[in-house]
């Protein structure tokens, strides 16, 4: 019986957090957890809370901890064995505080934390790349550069918060998706 595993990808917006999660977790059996999409699909469906959050994400701007957090914990408490990959998420220290809260309730320590780096242009580009090919409406130059300005002011951090804590591995996000994956699989590991 496989044990619980929680890993938490963390790098800026465009740096293959997404892409990278997917492979991961389908090679290793585990969830891939990216709040992003939970929003977005809410966004599109039109529900309460994807009414509340549509302008938020189209300025670039975080969603409120409470909102995230709640859907984190009805997600992992419907699991029997915590096997999980989060993208995305956390982006703030009291979102870190309030997953490390959760995840001691339930009994599911982190085992990784992969931090992929990128420079911001080479980031800038991928999104607007992305906004073209994908159709994603919020993929433009200037919301990617407003997300970068958030995620080094807010999320930033957390990568002093995860290396404190003996948990984050450093991983070159340059080159092509293979190499930067086998540097991720050796990285949590």
């Amino acid at each position: 019986m496989k044990s619980n595993k929680v890993i938490i990808f963390l790098g800026p917006p465009g740096a293959g957090k997404g892409t990278q999660a997917i492979r991961l977790a389908s090679e290793q059996d585990l969830l891939q957890i990216s709040t992003g999409d939970i929003l977005r699909d809410h966004v599109t469906r039109q529900t309460e809370l994807g009414q509340q959050v549509a302008p938020i994400l189209a300025a670039g701007e975080l969603v409120p901890d409470p909102i995230l957090i709640a859907l984190i914990r009805d997600k992992l408490a419907s699991m029997d064995k915590i096997r999980v990959i989060f993208d995305g998420f956390p982006r703030t220290r009291a979102q870190a505080e309030g997953l490390d809260v959760l995840l001691e309730e339930l009994g599911a320590p982190i085992h990784a934390v992969p931090l992929l780096e990128v420079p911001d242009e080479e980031l800038i580009s991928r999104i607007v790349e992305r906004g073209k090919t994908s159709g994603r409406s919020d993929d433009t130059e200037e919301t990617a550069r407003n997300r970068q300005q958030v995620y080094h002011t807010n999320t930033r951090p957390l990568v002093d918060y995860y290396a404190a804590r003996g948990v984050l591995k450093r991983v070159d996000g340059i080159g092509s998706m293979d190499e930067v994956y086998q540097r991720i699989v050796q990285a949590v590991q």
